[in-house]
């Protein structure tokens, strides 16, 4: 079973120093991962989004699905009910991929201006050791496990149907 993983940091360079390390880690088979992306969350409160292709080489989600699951996270809160029916519809969207509103909520809520996060799909991983490796940094760990029917359905919604499989 799948997991979408955020690593939550109080340092804007954090997450970009951990996706480089996470590299070294999945060399060693310690941890599989799908995709990624590092986001950094500017002191404005404007959100920079990174997809971290070098690390995992073509990414499984692509843009569209960072795209708007960051956001929603970060961008619906802002503009309010100006877009509750668009925020619905998206929100509505993660759900049917077992991503709940109530993860939504607690990304956006963990990730302050002047932080950043390392946005993960992980195949497989040796927990212990991972964080056992990453011991060195702090970080605030968020995750929701994706069956193999959400699986499916984010193939479906966002990826090439090869890359999931």
């Amino acid at each position: 079973m799948k997991k979408l993983v955020v690593l939550a940091f109080d340092t804007k360079h954090g997450a970009s120093d951990v996706r480089d390390e996470l590299f070294e880690l999945q060399k060693r088979e310690l941890i599989t991962l799908e995709d990624a992306a590092v986001v950094v969350r500017k002191q404005s409160g404007r959100v920079k989004v990174k997809q971290a292709r070098s690390l995992v080489g073509t990414g499984a989600l692509g843009g569209a699905f960072w795209g708007l699951l960051i956001g929603l996270i970060f961008f619906a809160p802002i503009f309010g009910m100006a877009v509750g029916a668009v925020g619905g519809a998206l929100g509505g969207k993660f759900t049917d991929i077992g991503i709940s509103d109530e993860f939504i909520k607690e990304v956006g809520e963990t990730i302050s201006p002047g932080e950043s996060a390392l946005f993960l799909l992980v195949a497989d991983a040796q927990t212990d050791r991972v964080l056992e490796e990453l011991s060195g940094h702090s970080f605030e760990l968020l995750e929701t496990n994706l069956s193999p029917e959400d699986e499916d359905k984010l193939r479906e919604h966002f990826a090439a149907e090869d890359l999931l499989a």
